[in-house]
């Protein structure tokens, strides 16, 4: 159960100049292209996004999904791009098109799962989110399928990579999401098996080169860092954290004291640094690494000029996260694990600014904008805190009542056994896996179902 929960990480902040741009340097309305945000187009002021909501206040709409995704949602200009899969063994993948206006559904394709296992609680569904940028949506799922639309929904080429590659054979599914650049998607293939980092062409989905990993279980997606001008993709999971060169492939650092760093996704804070963080593990297997592993990591030239160095500069030993990815905002770094505890640090030295408890029950990425911190719970309730050295409260949001949203429906796999049965109730209830910011709205999207939160004009 701690493995497949590992698989929820998502939405955060923080764009990166590394990704791609809007033909002809244009600005669509709203931009959030890919998982965590990252290159997205961003509100000027926290006071543009609603701060309260309620089951009967601020929803502009909701609309249900085919189907059942862990995906984030992602946003192109006045639409937004959903995944989700349907069939008892997970039969058919969906990229659904909805209008960010209205919520109405614009366009719907399918694609044939190559590799169907059971439709269960335990195994990610639909958990990688996609990637848009001015020409194309493309989607990546756990099975390895991979696949291109134009914005209007036409299909552009597609791959199999669970042929090529595979077979993915991971207990718990693969999660990690995909990142990209002006030409390449960047897709991260780990399990117990033979692993590899791909990436791919944007515009006609050939390998442009494979990297090869070692074998480990983890569920962090890779993502771009800046350092000096230089984008590299960095891969934080399982026992390392690695820098590839986008072009080539060509493994540029390695850093490996590290443990425990199997859920979390490194985000660009600008000047070669990230966060990583780790958790001690399900039996405490972990703990002493991980009590190292969360920290601010920085890129750097190397003394000779001809390489890169990568090197920890300040480790938050108290912190204890879970599948929230850390974010750095105004200065503070924030970590937040899945029972809501805030662990609040300054950037620059480490120092340890306030611990302190929500009510959300929090396993996507918090989002800083303004002087809001919001932090978005699984059951839906969303805690928006104050930016800054003192911890406020601001509001506390509830998405939806008890009873609006219906449970999930266990499979006959998530009842094979007694212990399986138990597990599986816990979560077949309402999930809030990802948020997207787009323009003046926060876009949510829960396991079946898509919010949009909006003030009435």
């Amino acid at each position: 159960m701690r493995k497949l929960l590992l698989l929820l990480s998502v939405a955060a902040l923080i764009p990166s100049l590394a990704n791609p741009r809007p033909a002809h340097g244009e600005e669509p309305s709203s931009r959030w292209p890919a998982f965590l945000g990252v290159g997205g187009a961003l509100p000027d002021s926290a006071d543009k996004l609603p701060l309260t909501w309620q089951p009967d206040q601020n929803i502009a709409w909701q609309t249900p999904i085919t189907g059942y995704g862990q995906s984030s949602p992602i946003v192109w200009g006045d639409q937004i791009f959903v995944t989700s899969v349907d069939g008892a063994k997970k039969e058919t993948w969906l990229t659904t098109s909805y209008d960010l206006e209205t919520g109405e559904q614009r366009w719907q394709m399918q694609l044939a799962n190559s590799s169907p296992v059971d439709n269960s609680l335990y195994v990610s569904r639909a958990a990688p989110t996609p990637v848009v940028d001015a020409e194309r949506v493309i989607v990546q799922f756990e099975s390895g399928d991979c696949v291109a639309y134009s914005h209007g929904g036409k299909e552009l080429w597609k791959r199999a990579l669970g042929t090529d590659y595979g077979p993915f054979v991971p207990e718990f599914g693969l999660g990690a999401s995909p990142c990209q650049t002006e030409e390449h998607f960047f897709v991260l293939l780990e399990q117990d098996g033979p692993s590899c980092l791909v990436a791919l062409d944007k515009a006609t989905g050939e390998t442009a080169w494979k990297a090869d990993r070692t074998a480990r279980q983890s569920w962090s997606s890779p993502a771009v860092v800046m350092a000096e001008g230089q984008p590299h993709i960095v891969v934080s999971s399982g026992g390392s954290v690695d820098g590839y060169h986008p072009q080539t492939g060509e493994v540029l650092w390695t850093f490996d004291d590290v443990g425990g760093n199997t859920a979390t996704t490194p985000i660009d804070q600008g000047d070669g640094r990230f966060l990583i963080a780790a958790s001690a593990g399900r039996q405490g297997e972990n703990a002493a690494a991980a009590k190292k592993s969360n920290a601010l990591m920085h890129i750097r030239r190397n003394d000779r000029g001809d390489g890169w160095t990568v090197d920890r500069a300040w480790v938050a030993e108290d912190a204890s996260p879970s599948w929230g990815s850390p974010i750095i905002h105004q200065g503070l770094a924030y970590w937040v694990n899945r029972v809501g505890v805030v662990y609040c640090y300054d950037a620059e030295s480490g120092e340890n600014v306030y611990t302190k408890r929500t009510e959300s029950s929090c396993w996507a990425t918090p989002v800083g904008i303004g002087d809001r911190l919001y932090i978005f719970g699984k059951e839906g309730m969303t805690t928006v805190l104050k930016a800054g050295r003192e911890f406020e409260v601001l509001a506390e949001n509830k998405l939806w009542k008890p009873g609006d949203i219906e449970n999930t429906p266990l499979s006959p796999a998530d009842q094979s056994s007694e212990e399986r049965r138990r597990g599986a109730a816990m979560f077949s209830g309402p999930t809030l896996y990802g948020v997207a910011l787009a323009g003046s709205d926060i876009i949510i999207r829960v396991g079946n179902r898509l919010f949009c939160i909006r003030e009435p004009m």
